[in-house]
């Protein structure tokens, strides 16, 4: 199902020793036709001709593919959710929900998720002004195709109250081991819960924090602009970026760090099973240890990419077929040998 042109993940960007990536998601509904959790298949199947036309409709339709959600296979979909392209529930959505996916996977347009179009931009390191530049101009484009719903006082209608106003979520995906290990998350959740933000695990609400990756998003869509979302958004990031590159600093010099960032590189490179967990766990010492300048002659593009690629279903989805997790586990270990360098 995946096409071969170069992805966006297999490049690192600004502040990208911290800053893994950068999302900003738009909610649209369509005026006058009701939310998708009242729509029969039938009225979904007509919205999602409608995305399909609008984008059609545009100097970029040579840059998506349309996939109908009904005919992707269950393991495609997981692999989906590992990639972020689609959220869990749209996973489960079948016939009548359709994605609308750039080839380098940077933006992908789900329809008929909770809201009738949920525009998702994705740009490595830290760059919310260049994601929301894209998302608003494809927002432009769809907008010009189909009337959005909007009210003067409320903003673009969506669904769910929590993202009346401006229907944007801005989200940054942060590798903090260093705070990770002083045990300063919970507090920093706490923090900037008040400022409006909120952090969570990998894969967003209710997730866990694997290999020490967080997501950093704003909370707040009414009664306040896009570019204000930002700048907090921003902000606040900023000072996270200086906290663990400062703890980062103290782990540097403790000789057991340094021992347990080699350990990890050796595990990485000669295991012939592993475990997603035990990969997690490893690859994210193995990151640090890398953005130090502890490790040399690897990337952190590598890294990333093998982030992306070593996930349960997207093993699967590369290999075509369903594996129980013993085989994954081999084929996980082969491709972290391959790409790391290992010789044998």
């Amino acid at each position: 199902m995946r096409n071969k042109a170069a992805k966006w993940y297999q490049m690192s960007g600004a502040e990208g020793d911290v800053v893994i990536s950068t999302r900003v998601r738009l909610a649209r509904n369509l005026s006058g036709v009701p939310f998708p959790a009242n729509l029969s298949q039938e009225r979904k199947l007509e919205v999602a001709k409608k995305a399909r036309d609008a984008i059609k409709a545009t100097k970029k339709a040579d840059e998506f593919d349309f996939l109908d959600m009904g005919n992707i296979e269950a393991r495609d979909a997981l692999s989906m959710v590992e990639r972020h392209l689609i959220s869990p529930e749209f996973s489960k959505s079948g016939k009548g929900s359709a994605l609308l996916l750039k080839k380098d996977e940077s933006v992908s347009i789900m329809i008929n998720e909770e809201d009738h179009f949920r525009i998702q931009v994705m740009c490595p390191g830290l760059d919310l002004d260049g994601a929301y530049r894209i998302a608003d101009e494809i927002d432009d484009l769809l907008d010009s195709q189909v009337q959005f719903a909007f009210d003067d006082r409320l903003g673009y209608l969506t669904q769910c109250p929590t993202n009346l106003g401006t229907g944007m979520r801005a989200s940054i995906m942060l590798h903090l081991p260093a705070l990770h290990e002083r045990g300063a998350i919970q507090q920093l959740a706490n923090t900037v819960s008040k400022l409006g933000l909120t952090i969570r695990g990998l894969y967003g609400e209710g997730s866990k924090p694997e290999g020490a990756i967080y997501q950093l998003s704003n909370q707040v869509t009414l009664g306040i602009s896009e570019q204000a979302a930002i700048e907090n958004l921003k902000g606040i990031a900023a000072q996270i970026i200086r906290e663990e590159r400062n703890a980062r600093e103290q782990l540097r010099l403790n000789p057991r760090f340094e021992d347990r960032v080699w350990r990890s590189l050796g595990l990485l490179q000669t295991a012939r099973m592993m475990s997603h967990d035990e990969f997690m766990s490893l690859i994210s010492n193995l990151r640090v240890g890398v953005a130090l300048g502890i490790v040399d002659g690897i990337s952190l593009d590598t890294i990333s990419e093998l982030i992306n690629d070593a996930q349960p279903a997207t093993i699967m989805a590369a290999a075509r077929r369903d594996m129980d997790p013993s085989e994954r586990d081999v084929e996980r270990a082969k491709m972290v040998r391959t790409r790391l360098g290992a010789k044998n």
